[in-house]
């Protein structure tokens, strides 16, 4: 008999469906990015970081307050350096070489995404690292390369973590009472602090993610989904990290994809997901001879 060689860690079943009339809002770090992305190619209505890659609970709760609000960005929201105006809420992908192009590449997507959220009925919410930089008393999404000595680097708390969501949740539940709030913890590991440094981030993160879910358990609008604990448990093996090894592999994320299909789409709607990401490939790929 061959031993078990692996720590099965089983997804639940999501208390919602994901099918074609779903609106979808996803922020967080890139590992939003990559489930997003698969969304996109399956064709499911998605709108996927519209600050770009963001990774404190911080700043993740400051866009979403600003997709509620709609409330635009401004010139003093902004930074010149290194030839860019940057924004300190968004990621380095919304930088251009003038500000005017800047806010207007900023506040284009914010009310698109502000649009998308009104029709959404899913909220995905990944959280990277409760790490933060904070600067003149603010905590940023980016530091932008600029001097390091601007900044002050801490560790939120729980409580911290919790009191920013609660009335953000209550919120979102006031404004859009159909809203399924789903949070995940991003697999991807933060090692500047190194490996206990690193644990004690996603600990704090999935402490806080238990605490939000259990005050609000009679909204019955609050999931989690483990994609962290599949990474980190079951796929344990450096095979499923790159060569930094910090960040899964397609292969491990794949997985993770497979595992969220599984809990939150029916079988029709996953093999029409499957046939759409395969149509998608086919358009990509570029023959040799033509």
């Amino acid at each position: 008999m061959m031993p078990n060689l692996t720590t099965p860690v089983i997804a639940p079943q999501m208390p919602f469906r994901i099918d074609y009339s779903t609106g979808i809002v996803s922020l967080g770090s890139c590992f939003a990015d990559e489930i997003g992305a698969r969304l996109q190619e399956g064709d499911f209505h998605v709108e996927l970081n519209p600050f770009g890659a963001l990774y404190n609970p911080a700043s993740i709760a400051a866009a979403v307050h600003r997709l509620v609000d709609d409330r635009p960005i401004g010139r003093d929201d902004l930074v010149q350096n290194e030839g860019y105006w940057h924004s300190w809420h968004h990621h380095g992908s919304f930088s251009r070489t003038t500000a005017g192009a800047t806010l207007m590449v900023c506040n284009s997507r914010l009310h698109r995404a502000h649009v998308a959220l009104g029709e959404a009925s899913l909220l995905m919410v990944t959280f990277g690292t409760a790490w933060v930089f904070e600067r003149e008393g603010e905590i940023v999404a980016n530091c932008h390369k600029v001097a390091p000595q601007e900044f002050t680097r801490r560790r939120m708390t729980v409580e911290e973590i919790v009191a920013l969501w609660q009335p953000l949740l209550e919120e979102l539940a006031a404004y859009y009472p159909g809203l399924h709030v789903l949070f995940t913890v991003s697999p991807i590991r933060h090692m500047a602090d190194g490996a206990h440094g690193n644990q004690l981030s996603k600990s704090t993160l999935l402490l806080a993610v238990d605490q939000l879910i259990a005050q609000n358990s009679k909204l019955k609008t609050l999931s989690y989904f483990p994609a962290y604990e599949i990474v980190l448990d079951e796929l344990r093996d450096y095979r499923f990290f790159d060569e930094k090894m910090t960040h899964p592999t397609s292969v491990a994320v794949d997985i993770v994809w497979e595992r969220f299909q599984r809990a939150t789409m029916v079988p029709a709607v996953r093999e029409q997901a499957h046939y759409n990401m395969k149509q998608h490939k086919r358009e990509k790929h570029i023959p040799l001879h033509q």
